[in-house]
């Protein structure tokens, strides 16, 4: 009888950890599956993306002034990297004598130390024109 209960003891942990083992196997794939899945699709210009709109610009219609604040002000504030601060007329000067479109291309391609479109990529290019603008007519 001692024997018997024995045997049915181990058979039971024995069962026990089989239907454990089986069910933490299912959970582990369906948990693995579950944080493997794509948070989202990619949906490109000209696709049908159901009804989605397409995400705002980096400018987003904010002021050249506000751009300015959010994107080119580190630098353009502080002198950093060798950058003319904004405002600073005999710094300006030379600058703005070899023209706006030099300027402009200096602002969309990167110029020295800057780079290109002030390290912000996703700014068209009206945005950083009209921030070179803005900068210019605040620094004569």
């Amino acid at each position: 009888m001692k024997r018997s209960g024995i045997i049915a003891g181990v058979v039971g942990v024995l069962a026990g950890a089989v239907l454990s083992t089986s069910v933490q196997a299912a959970m582990s794939k369906e948990a693995i599956a579950e944080r493997l899945k794509p948070v989202g699709d990619v949906c490109m210009q000209g696709q049908d993306c159901g009804g989605a709109a397409p995400a705002p610009a980096a400018g987003g219609g904010k002021s050249p002034e506000d751009l300015y604040g959010s994107v080119c002000s580190a630098c353009h504030n502080t002198g950093a990297a060798g950058a003319p601060k904004k405002g600073d007329v005999a710094a300006w000067a030379p600058r703005i004598s070899k023209g706006m479109d030099t300027l402009h291309n200096h602002a969309l391609n990167g110029f020295n130390a800057m780079p290109a479109k002030g390290g912000n990529p996703t700014l068209s290019d009206d945005d950083v024109k009209a921030i070179v603008d803005y900068i210019v007519e605040n620094s004569k």
